[in-house]
């Protein structure tokens, strides 16, 4: 850890009140993602032939017009985020999510339902950019790895949930009825959100210099001049375009192409294997990578790294083995494809100004989904329609290798790219 973070002030008030709020935002948020997901076959079932060769690729369009739009306003709600007060837009973005998921239930069409899914991606765009930059804010770096990876651990539950209910909901009521469990609690998280107060409207308050300045193009130059933020997007890529194919496509692969059981059967191991691995490994991963960035100041990427390299052979031996024996193999390559969330993400803040850190989670965002999740899905679709769903897991398995190889070549920048913005923040406090 440099001397610049260590100078840096303790947490902010409120920050704990903050992180519960945003982690449960976050719990509903990605339920809501994988319940689709969870009911894909459903829905293929009812709006396609069986015999329809695309209906894979056609199904997997929805991910993509829920990404679409989430990865085309992110940059929008960044550069807003940077000026107004980021509850609001939160607020306004979990409103929007909300309803438009219990719109997915009620739609009569498949163009209907894609268009509900175009506009979920509009409110996880107002709100994917401005909550890890509260948590930043609210932080200081010394700790700001594990605190993140708390805020990350919502994924591997809110997906592993989204599985769960969304298989059980189908199983007892119809695909339709999984869509609606998520807009009661999400309007009632959404409007908790207007009553907290902006990281920047409490230092103004304590009397600290405002971090402010007019935003323009070439900050986006800067971010890609930035050799530490380049390479953990790039490698946040690869990772995004294998996590996202395979978590679209694993129900349905184990189900139906391994002829494995049943789809509410296999939703639920699946899920619980996605909340238990992915649960231990976020928190282990931030834990890891704040006490070894005391020793390697590149360790939040070296710990990145690691845990894409093992995810591979893990992944390739679970297409190969049996059930139950499977299903150990797949807890393994879930395990290492989530230790590296919170290093990552963590990375990402430190070497991004305060002043426009929102702006910079914007751009990762959009990067990562336009060339990452938002194509896999119904690219692997193509594939398994074409050839088989082996094929498309082995070329998303190399995708883990090629992130890896990213996150271990940015450990020689990320020591300095770091202390650079440590020496800003640590001035500015």
């Amino acid at each position: 850890m440099t001397d610049s973070a260590a100078q840096q002030p303790p947490s902010a008030p409120g920050a704990k009140r903050a992180l519960a709020l945003l982690l449960c935002i976050n719990l509903f948020n990605y339920i809501d993602r994988y319940v689709l997901a969870a009911v894909e076959p459903e829905i293929r079932k009812t709006f396609f032939k069986a015999d329809d060769i695309n209906a894979e690729a056609k199904v997997g369009w929805l991910a993509f017009a829920f990404l679409f739009s989430y990865m085309i306003l992110s940059p929008v709600f960044g550069f807003l985020a940077d000026r107004i007060s980021r509850w609001r837009i939160i607020c306004f973005g979990v409103a929007i999510w909300s309803i438009a998921s219990a719109g997915s239930g009620l739609a009569a069409t498949f163009a209907i339902l894609l268009a509900t899914r175009l506009f979920v991606g509009v409110g996880e765009a107002a709100y994917g950019p401005a909550a890890p930059t509260i948590i930043a804010d609210l932080y200081p770096i010394k700790i700001r790895g594990r605190v993140i990876a708390l805020f990350y651990m919502a994924i591997p539950v809110g997906s592993a949930l989204g599985y769960v209910l969304g298989g059980w909901m189908n199983a007892h009521h119809g695909w339709r009825s999984a869509f609606y469990i998520v807009m009661p609690p999400g309007l009632l998280l959404g409007a908790l959100c207007l009553f907290m107060k902006d990281p920047r409207q409490q230092r103004a308050a304590a009397g600290a210099a405002p971090q402010k300045r007019p935003f323009a193009i070439e900050d986006y130059v800067r971010f890609l001049r930035n050799p530490s933020y380049v390479l953990n997007t790039l490698a946040m890529t690869a990772m995004t375009f294998a996590i996202g194919g395979m978590a679209f496509w694993v129900p349905d692969y184990i189900c139906n192409y391994r002829n494995h059981s049943d789809l509410a059967s296999d939703n639920f191991v699946f899920g619980a294997i996605t909340a238990v691995a992915g649960l231990l490994a976020t928190m282990l991963g931030g834990i890891v990578g704040d006490r070894l960035v005391k020793r390697f100041p590149g360790a939040y990427f070296l710990v990145s790294g690691f845990g894409m390299l093992c995810a591979f052979p893990f992944t390739i031996a679970f297409l190969y083995t049996p059930f139950p024996a499977a299903w150990w193999l797949l807890f393994c390559a879930v395990f290492c494809l989530f230790f590296n969330t919170g290093p990552s993400n963590t990375a990402l803040a430190n070497v991004t100004l305060p002043s426009v850190r929102a702006a910079a989670f914007a751009l990762n965002i959009f990067i990562i989904h336009f060339l990452g999740d938002a194509i896999s899905p119904a690219l692997m679709g193509w594939v398994s329609g074409h050839w088989n769903m082996n094929v498309a897991f082995l070329f998303v398995a190399f995708l883990m290798l090629l992130a890896s190889a990213l996150w271990f070549y940015g450990v020689k920048h990320l020591p300095r790219d770091t202390d650079v913005v440590a020496r800003e923040e640590a001035g500015a406090g």
